[in-house]
């Protein structure tokens, strides 16, 4: 899991492409868990959208995203990746 640019406003995550498109399929719901997800932990951040780039998927936040809502985020795509 990589963030582009230094204002770590884009969360960038390497799955497969078949992983990828099917996040991509449902993303409504994906961005809703996540932001759900960022509330329960009281964060200020939220998810605002998710797209895919080949063997990526990319997800934008309103603001700079904090090492733990990293994490958040990370263990919740990986979850995915696994399914």
């Amino acid at each position: 899991m990589t963030t582009k640019n230094p204002s770590r406003k884009q969360i960038i995550i390497s799955i497969s492409i078949n992983n990828a498109k099917a996040i991509i399929s449902q993303a409504n719901k994906h961005i809703s868990n996540i932001n759900r997800l960022l509330k329960y932990v009281k964060s200020n951040v939220s998810a605002d959208f998710i797209y895919s780039n080949n063997k990526e998927v990319i997800i934008t936040t309103n603001k700079v995203v904090a090492a733990s809502d990293l994490n958040i985020v990370k263990k919740y795509i990986k979850k995915l990746n696994k399914s």
